[in-house]
């Protein structure tokens, strides 16, 4: 018998700007906050996923690279994810 996942009651504690800006993308879209929320939420997991993804796959690259230009464009992009800039 498959299991269901129920939803977990979360409560959070917004900045009154981020409080702000989630009722105006609640009314525009004609949702509730809470889902608004849910959504932001889920949307930033898999953007962080997809991140670690590609963070990832750089390093592999950089494993089986050989040409040193390209070991070191890699190498750059990799500071550039690691350090931000």
């Amino acid at each position: 018998m498959p299991t269901l996942e129920r939803p977990l009651r979360q409560s959070v504690t917004l900045s009154s700007p981020v409080a702000k800006r989630v009722k105006h993308l609640a009314k525009a879209a004609n949702l509730s906050t809470s889902r608004v929320i849910a959504d932001l939420v889920k949307t930033g997991l898999d953007a962080q996923d997809q991140q670690k993804t590609h963070f990832l796959g750089l390093i592999d690259k950089l494993a089986s690279a050989t040409n040193p230009a390209d070991r070191k464009r890699i190498k750059e992009e990799l500071a550039r994810l690691t350090f931000g800039g």
